[in-house]
């Protein structure tokens, strides 16, 4: 690696602040909401064998992956937030563009197999056990994980391989765009792949989404009342989740390429926004929006308090049997 001592150093932070403060109190709540509530809907989907399907693999996998997005990034920023060095090491910072672009790709693949979930359940329900069969979903997990991971290490490599001509950053943390941007001349070679990654991991995935739910629309116009009701009940979470996803990564698109000529403070809601928001939504989306989730995690506090008064009765018992022996 040609940088391998070189150290990094972020311009968008300026010195500690009432305005820095305040982002490091509101990250921090969010994080900590954010682990919450992704361990949460794990624990549930662990616990209940009744969501041992393939909605809810993908669901407890999407929740994995917003835990390695929140957690590649946000303690990076909460310590720079309130340091007064805001540096990072070449090496740390290519990690950081890997499991920034991990996150995402992940997310959008996951995404995408979800919706194609959605499309078998609701215009091939004969079928669905036939072709969601336990090997496909673990397929199709596998190459949501793994292809993502192959095609960034390749980029890595592309990237780490730049000289580098300069070393601020005006961003609260790295993106393969800003550390390119570093680099002494503009390599063909490394935009073309980052094209090839945009159009492999947003644009087919969007595609693939809409097409699904093109084909589930004409099957449910076509259907009941009761089916249309159901059909929209089913699509609802993921709907709402891929379209908060998106517009989160349009706002990471467009800070971006205007990073430079926008307002500080809006600098840093958009620069975070999209690592700060999708991770903790969607498991609260999923869990106010999925009938299945939400009884699920009432029927596991209800077991918790009972088995609780259970323990506490006993105890009470077991001191009235004593003072009943010593009388």
């Amino acid at each position: 690696m040609l940088n391998f001592n070189v150290t990094l150093i972020f311009m968008a932070y300026g010195a500690p602040g009432p305005l820095n403060y305040g982002v490091f109190f509101v990250t921090l709540v969010t994080y900590l909401a954010t682990m919450f509530a992704n361990m949460i809907l794990m624990l549930v989907i662990y616990c209940d064998t009744s969501l041992h399907k393939p909605m809810y693999i993908f669901l407890f996998n999407l929740a994995v992956n917003g835990l390695i997005g929140s957690s590649a990034v946000l303690p990076n920023i909460m310590s720079n937030l309130i340091d007064n060095m805001k540096n990072i090491s070449y090496n740390n910072c290519l990690l950081q563009v890997f499991f920034i672009n991990f996150y995402a790709g992940c997310a959008y693949g996951i995404l995408t197999v979800m919706a194609y979930d959605r499309y078998v359940s609701i215009c091939k329900p004969l079928q669905y056990h036939n072709i969601m069969t336990p090997a496909k979903v673990g397929l199709l997990i596998g190459v949501v994980y793994i292809f993502p991971m192959w095609f960034l290490a390749v980029q890595l490599h592309f990237t780490s391989s730049l000289p580098l001509c300069r070393y601020t950053i005006n961003k609260l943390f790295c993106d393969n765009l800003a550390v390119v941007s570093l680099a002494c001349f503009k390599s063909a070679l490394v935009d073309l792949y980052g094209l090839v990654g945009v159009v492999i991991f947003i644009v087919c995935p969007l595609s693939l989404v809409i097409m699904s739910y093109v084909r589930i629309l004409f099957v449910s116009l076509k259907a009941s009342a009761n089916a249309k009701k159901k059909a929209l009940k089913t699509c609802a979470p993921h709907l709402i989740t891929f379209i908060n996803f998106s517009s989160a990564s349009l706002f990471s698109v467009i800070y971006n390429r205007f990073s430079n000529y926008l307002p500080k403070e809006l600098n840093v809601f958009m620069s975070i926004h999209f690592i700060l928001i999708p991770p903790l939504l969607h498991p609260l989306i999923y869990g106010m929006r999925t009938e299945s989730i939400s009884k699920s995690l009432k029927k596991i506090l209800q077991k918790k308090v009972f088995a609780f008064e259970f323990h506490l009765k006993s105890e009470d018992n077991m001191k009235k049997s004593a003072f009943s022996c010593l009388n």
